[in-house]
């Protein structure tokens, strides 16, 4: 409203302006001769100022005519016109129309189609970088892989398109499992443009599939260098990398480069289980034990866990199991309620043939949170205090149907592994393994010692004479410092299912042992 009141002003404003100017013109006196030739004009200043209106008119209209006639001429020699242009708005309009065409197929599945309509496209618009990718994309959808990378190959020849032909070509070579070809292609999309994340990840992966850990650690620093990875991300994969390369070099038989590897891995990572195991274990081979201990404890403060017990066990491998659990109080103190913690402090009893103390030490654990090795270290607690055979043959067999415990699982595909490593032997992913319990109905067999054997020393397995039962497939006789103990005679059923037991220390107490000695004699 206040808007349209200015409007109406400022034109009564302006047409007021105008009339005093007439005005003033019509009563000036005074005149303008103009003498052309033999022919003289006198005007005065009203109609002075309405022929010089009349001039600009007249300027303007020449001007167009002229340029009329300038186009007119350059129709006549073939150059661009308005009528051409019409022509080039109508072909980019039918262009465009055919390219969204192309598109909508291409979401919609349709590869036939979304292909035709991309070459209609290329005749109007002539620009490959669109429509070509379009042709591909089409093509892969409906399998036709030569003709898809017969279009990446040509994206390549361009500046332009170069880095999207590299790429259409790397996935391919992917697909068709030659990763040797998709290397070097995931090389050279890398040095086109390094900023790429997905690049990035892919060229890491063939890497790390390749061990050429140097590259991957390259990549990875690349990764953080253009923001693709927060800094702590980088630091764990960095010592997973590093870690990967220092068992690599282990198995070249150079000790020394190794433990070099596996301390910077550690140092990296602390909490990373596998790198703390091997920086021990490379500190114990330099008589470094007190580096060997920091390095132990720090990582089990983040996770307890039994290779670590391993590790701090190998320390001081001839101790008596009175100094050994003394010893170990610096590790169990952290996490007292922890189940490793519970379990290993068991174990540890068990050792010393204290068995009232290794059931105290387990508590309900075995009811509460079953797993494969708390049932079987209760059957060993049960045998070491002089139970029934038929007992401890109820805690074995429990064991048989109750979770495994955690294991080294893929946070990718869920594949239950046997040991660490860097790459998930079922998809291939890289940093995915975590000490957790595998899903419900996952089952894999133990690779290594359930139990820990190593808590107690020096131990040898030897196959007992159990009446003439074979001997089941996991041990079930160990010598614990030149002491061997037995387990009760399993049925024929029970031997079958008891492949899945996990290795078991069972301790028979030394005056049950003089008693079936006598008996034998």
């Amino acid at each position: 409203m206040l808007w349209s009141l200015i409007k109406i002003v400022v034109f009564f404003v302006l047409v007021g302006l105008l009339a005093i100017c007439a005005g003033l013109l019509l009563n000036a006196e005074g005149s303008i001769r103009i003498a052309l030739a033999n022919t003289e004009l006198s005007l005065g200043p009203l109609q002075a100022v309405i022929a010089l209106i009349l001039l600009v008119v007249l300027v303007w209209i020449a001007f167009k005519l002229l340029g009329l006639l300038w186009a007119l001429i350059r129709f006549l020699n073939g150059d661009e016109t308005s009528v051409s242009r019409y022509f080039s708005r109508n072909r980019e309009k039918k262009g465009l129309s055919a390219l969204g065409d192309a598109m909508l197929a291409l979401a919609s599945g349709e590869g036939k189609e979304a292909q035709a309509k991309a070459e209609k496209a290329e005749k109007y618009l002539h620009r490959p970088e669109l429509t070509s990718l379009l042709i591909a994309q089409g093509a892969e959808m409906t399998g036709d892989r030569a003709r898809a990378e017969e279009v990446y190959k040509e994206l390549v020849q361009h500046d332009r398109t170069r880095f999207v032909g590299v790429r259409g070509l790397l996935k391919q070579q992917l697909d068709a499992g030659n990763t040797d070809t998709a290397f070097a292609l995931a090389e050279r999309a890398f040095a086109i443009k390094p900023k790429h994340e997905e690049t990035q990840d892919t060229l890491l992966k063939l890497q790390a599939s390749r061990h050429d850990w140097t590259g991957a650690r390259r990549t990875l620093g690349a990764k953080l260098k253009h923001g693709s990875m927060p800094r702590d991300v980088h630091k764990r994969r960095d010592a997973v990398l590093a870690l990967s390369e220092a068992r690599d070099v282990i198995d070249e038989g150079n000790t020394i480069e190794a433990r070099e590897r596996a301390i910077e891995a550690n140092r990296l990572s602390p909490d990373l289980i596998p790198a703390a195991v091997m920086a021990a274990r490379g500190y114990m081979e330099n008589n470094q034990e007190r580096f060997a201990t920091r390095v132990i404890k720090k990582a089990w403060n983040v996770q307890p866990h039994p290779d670590l017990a391993a590790t701090f066990a190998e320390i001081q491998p001839t101790e008596s199991p009175q100094q050994r659990i003394r010893r170990f109080s610096t590790l169990t103190r952290m996490h007292p309620d922890h189940p490793e913690t519970k379990m290993l402090q068991a174990e540890l009893h068990i050792a010393n043939e204290d068995f009232p103390a290794a059931r105290r030490a387990l508590g309900d654990l075995a009811t509460t949170e079953p797993t494969a090795r708390s049932v079987t270290i209760m059957a060993a607690i049960e045998r070491g205090e002089g139970a029934d055979d038929s007992i401890v043959r109820g805690w074995l067999t429990r064991a048989l149907s109750v979770p495994r415990g955690p294991k080294w699982v893929c946070d990718n595909c869920h594949t239950v592994h046997g040991e660490w490593t860097a790459i998930c032997g079922n998809c291939g992913a890289f940093d995915t393994l975590s000490w957790t319990e595998p899903e419900e109905g996952t089952v894999a067999l133990p690779t290594q010692t359930e139990m820990l054997p190593l808590i107690v020393g020096h131990t040898e397995t030897t196959q007992p004479a159990v009446e003439d039962h074979p001997a089941p497939a996991s041990p079930a006789v160990t010598e614990v410092h030149g002491k061997e103990a037995h387990v009760p005679p399993v049925s024929e059923d029970e031997r079958q299912e008891s492949v899945s037991i996990p290795e078991a220390q069972v301790i028979v107490p030394q005056h049950q042992r003089d008693e079936e000695n006598a008996k034998s004699n």
